[in-house]
């Protein structure tokens, strides 16, 4: 049987998409892209003129700094857009030598036709180091005239002030549940997946603003069989459902830390994650949990910050999950 075929039918549809979905429906042109409507305008503004700066987009992943470079890329310099451009991440080139070889050599030759000057974007520009950064300037700085940088970040405070103030600075804040909501409901219905109303809303909810990581899950989760629910997000996830956790450190918070335990060990095996992911979880749970006022949830959340800690050095999950449980019983009755 054909991988395309058993994978259809492992899906309970034939028709679905092999491609990775994040590239098949990223927007091909400005106008597709999802919110971000201020930065939108400012970037048809460059396409009118044929006349750009030198841009710093920032802002949480998943919130369309890649793809607006992408396709301001494809709107002015048309369909042969590759030509133009080069691609760059600093994850994976952070030293100063990428600066002084690639960039200055693609920098330095002219492009013929009716826009005058090449386009770099480097992504995840705030992992280049202090070095490679002041290289950068001073490459921006010497190739104004053939070239224009795009530079993308999650940290504007990682980038050196001399490159921030040579830049326009674009701000990608995160995006509307709503519109997450409303987009992943379009690329379901592309694909012909069968969802919930409440896997929808999970989706959502995990996604926290970020896209990429919507869709991604709705991805993984329609592999999972002929419909995605609310059960199947939360394990693709590694999460377990807000309510279930809740009762459980309430059950704490009473005193009745046995059953807690029992009703933590349960979640752990239902949904098959690790107590390291559940104290991280605890973490948005008790944010919202009425029952606790501010100063409790302050002592409860430095806990969790000593146990976050004390997990990286390689304690034993198990025992600081009970750790945490029994300081909610004693927060509580303090």
């Amino acid at each position: 049987m054909k991988k395309g075929k058993l994978f259809g039918e492992l899906c309970g549809d034939g028709g679905l998409s092999l491609e990775v979905w994040v590239e098949k429906y990223r927007p091909k042109v400005l106008d597709e892209i999802v919110d971000q409507e201020d930065n939108v305008a400012r970037l048809k503004y460059f396409v009118k003129t044929k006349s750009m700066p030198h841009c710093l987009f920032t802002g949480p992943p998943g919130t369309g700094k890649t793809t607006a470079a992408l396709c301001l890329a494809r709107e002015l310099y048309g369909e042969d857009y590759r030509r133009a451009i080069l691609e760059l991440n600093a994850s994976d080139e952070r030293g100063i030598d990428v600066i002084r070889t690639r960039i200055k050599e693609f920098a330095r030759t002219y492009l013929v036709g009716e826009i005058p000057y090449r386009m770099i974007i480097m992504d995840e520009a705030d992992n280049l180091t202090s070095d490679a950064q002041q290289a950068l300037r001073r490459t921006m700085e010497m190739f104004t005239r053939t070239c224009r940088f795009i530079l993308i970040c999650n940290y504007l405070g990682r980038i050196i002030e001399p490159i921030q103030s040579r830049c326009a600075i674009f701000r990608f804040g995160p995006l509307p549940p709503e519109k997450i909501k409303q987009r992943i409901e379009w690329i379901a219905k592309q694909e012909r997946v069968k969802t919930t109303k409440n896997a929808i809303i999970e989706i959502v909810q995990i996604s926290g603003g970020d896209l990429r990581q919507a869709i991604n899950l709705l991805q993984a989760a329609a592999s999972f069989g002929k419909e995605v629910t609310r059960d199947v997000v939360l394990r693709i996830a590694g999460l377990v459902p807000r309510e279930d956790l809740k009762q459980a450190l309430q059950l704490a918070m009473q005193g009745d830390f046995i059953e807690a335990r029992r009703t933590i060990r349960r979640l752990l095996y239902q949904y098959g994650v690790s107590p390291t992911d559940v104290i991280r979880q605890i973490h948005s749970v008790i944010l919202d949990m009425g029952e606790l006022d501010d100063q409790q949830k302050l002592e409860i959340i430095r806990t969790i910050g000593e146990i976050d800690y004390r997990l990286v050095m390689g304690a034993n999950d198990e025992v600081q999950l009970s750790y945490l449980l029994a300081v909610l019983a004693a927060v509580k009755q303090s």
